[in-house]
């Protein structure tokens, strides 16, 4: 059976169980200290009333009993001292609990996050992602924080309550008594029917950072094709629908108040009443009664704040669903079957391969490959061919369909990933530095790496000239969208941070898209060098980029349709020359 979302919680809550302990130990402390207040005064208040009335009667000998209020009000400071003591250090404990729990559901999330397989991520939108990571644990955070101990106040204040009114007043204390269960299921009631809105809410808000972080992350774009209106009028429909669920929910959720305050005020009534009827008769004291005045509101509060939680406990329900989705994902399949015991050489063998994305939609079918060690294979075709599929198969970022994939004789399948990937270098499109200085961008690829050997790779990329102009050369800060250099460059220092790894295989997936012609021919000098002893694999619609490849693949709805080196295919004026030619004929046309 599986566990609710706050069961699991628990489960990572329990490790700090004894702060946990302690805090609820103390709140308990302060909220007995809380009940006994109006009583301690109750005894004060009786004892004073008792004195005047004697000295009004003429009492012989009557008169305030100093000593007796002196004592009762030096035990009404004690209270109040370890009430503010059981306060203070239950917030304390408390904090340091579920600040400790929220950093370990982070941290699993983290790791998860490098378990899950690649396609996890191919469908998901990335600012839902970002959510549940960020504003998902904070709204459990918040609640845990707010609403654990303020649980623990009311529940223990009310039984605490009830048995100092039973201890005082039967009669009065079944009024009372029956005003809890009223309250509990109109409270029920209301709650069922809030939480559906609460989930819809979460969810919507998980679309709404996900529009945010597309829309901010391509501003230029939509500026460059006027798209700022329609942008505006998608993201009003999602708030105006974030505002009607937003609405029912706290609307709903927000009526429990109102008739918490009517069920309260008509028990205050009830209890004013036949209590002082019966302080008429002479069967309850001045100073009980205004006891049981007040325990009337210590029972009406915690009720009201149990409510009051509703909304926030609804909310990280939600978000705590959002999160254990994350972490129930399958992690991709870890099996091991052989170890490898030495560097690949880079010889890849596609034997029969099928793959698909989607069931019964296949892609590539029977896709056959032979690649030497050392060998540039340049991969080329129209979008949508299956060039980057490919690569993202060798790479196991997806596992064949049907057929193998093997790396020096070793079915990849059967390798770990961690150790496999090892072998890789890689150079996307789209250029991924993070926020730090250049030299640790570049030592990125080799952890180990000296400085010597950084800056050998950047001379073999042709960046190191470059770096050193920059303010700070190595040692320059990178922004967090490292806006703080152009894209080409960009593009420089990521191929020289994939050469300081060293890898067998290299992989290079349009890695001349931003780079300017003259930058184009520098990289083409240093890679003719670079790709001796490395099997190559390069995807590129620039052909110009590729003439040098030993072996050029033209691929074309997944299947290879010609294959060859440069001058052999343009010699066969098949697809591959219709390619080249149109791509020249464009440059002379703009010329």
């Amino acid at each position: 059976m599986k566990q609710s979302s706050f069961a699991r919680l628990w489960s990572y809550l329990k490790k700090y169980k004894l702060a946990l302990f302690v805090a609820i130990f103390l709140k308990i402390l302060s909220v007995v200290m809380s009940v006994l207040e109006p009583f301690v005064l109750g005894l004060a208040i009786t004892e004073l009333t008792k004195n005047l009335l004697d000295m009004a009667k003429g009492v012989a000998g009557a008169g305030i009993n100093a000593t007796y209020i002196f004592w009762i009000l030096v035990l009404y400071f004690i209270r109040a001292l370890f009430y503010e003591i059981g306060a203070y250090y239950s917030n304390y404990f408390m904090t340091n609990a579920v600040q400790q729990t929220v950093a370990d559901l982070r941290n699993d999330l983290s790791r998860k996050i490098n378990r899950i397989s690649v396609s996890y991520f191919d469908q998901q939108q990335f600012g839902d992602l970002l959510g549940r990571f960020t504003s998902d644990v904070e709204t459990v955070s918040n609640a845990l924080q707010q609403s654990v101990l303020q649980m623990v106040n009311a529940i223990f204040t009310i039984v605490l309550v009830v048995a100092m009114m039973l201890f005082l007043n039967l009669k009065l204390a079944i009024i009372v008594i029956i005003s809890i269960p009223l309250t509990y299921f109109g409270a029920q009631f209301i709650l069922k029917k809030s939480q559906p809105y609460f989930k819809e809410q979460a969810a919507i808000l998980g679309r709404l950072n996900g529009f945010v972080q597309e829309n901010l992350s391509g501003f230029h774009v939509l500026k460059l094709y006027g798209r700022e209106e329609t942008s505006t009028e998608d993201f009003q429909a999602i708030t105006d629908r974030l505002q009607q669920v937003g609405f029912k929910a706290s609307f709903i959720s927000g009526l429990m108040m109102p008739i918490l305050h009517a069920v309260s005020d008509l028990t205050y009534l009830i209890v004013a009443v036949v209590g002082g009827l019966q302080v008429i008769a002479g069967t309850l004291t001045i100073g009980n009664m205004q006891a049981f005045v007040q325990y009337v509101w210590q029972v009406s509060q915690p009720i009201q704040n149990l409510t009051q939680l509703a909304g926030p406990l609804q909310s990280a329900k939600s978000s705590l669903e959002r999160i254990f989705q994350v972490l129930d994902e399958a992690d991709e399949p870890m099996e091991v079957i052989e170890q490898l015991t030495h560097d690949l050489t880079g010889q890849v063998s596609f034997q029969h391969v099928d793959f698909q994305y989607v069931e019964n939609k296949p892609l590539i079918r029977d896709f056959n490959l032979e690649v030497k060690p050392g060998e540039m294979v340049a991969i080329v075709g129209p979008t949508g061919a299956g060039k980057t599929t490919l690569i993202n198969l060798l790479m196991r970022f997806y596992d064949v369909t049907n057929g193998s994939i093997t790396v020096d004789g070793h079915d990849i399948r059967h390798l770990s990933r961690q150790e496999y990937r090892r072998q890789f270098g890689m150079v996307l499109q789209d250029a991924w530095l993070y926020e730090g200085t250049i030299k640790e961008n570049l030592r990125f690829g080799n952890l180990e790496a000296t400085d010597e050997d950084i800056i050998a790779a950047a001379k073999a990329a042709n960046v190191d000239h470059f770096i050193r102009t920059l303010p700070g050369g190595y040692n320059m800060e990178m922004n967090q969208e490292s806006s703080n250099i152009s894209l080409g460059q960009k593009q420089l220092l990521t191929i020289a941070r994939a050469l300081l790894a060293d890898p067998k295989i290299l992989i290079l997936d349009e890695a001349t898209s931003s780079v300017d012609t003259r930058l184009e021919l520098l990289i083409q000098k240093a890679m003719k060098n670079l790709m001796k002893g490395r099997t190559s694999f390069v995807i590129a619609h620039r052909l110009s980029t590729i003439q040098e490849a030993d072996k050029i693949l033209v691929l074309k709805d997944g299947q290879i349709i010609e294959q060859g080196n440069h001058e052999s295919l343009l010699a066969d004026k098949g697809f591959y020359y219709d390619l080249y030619t149109s791509q020249f004929a464009k440059k002379e046309e703009s010329a």
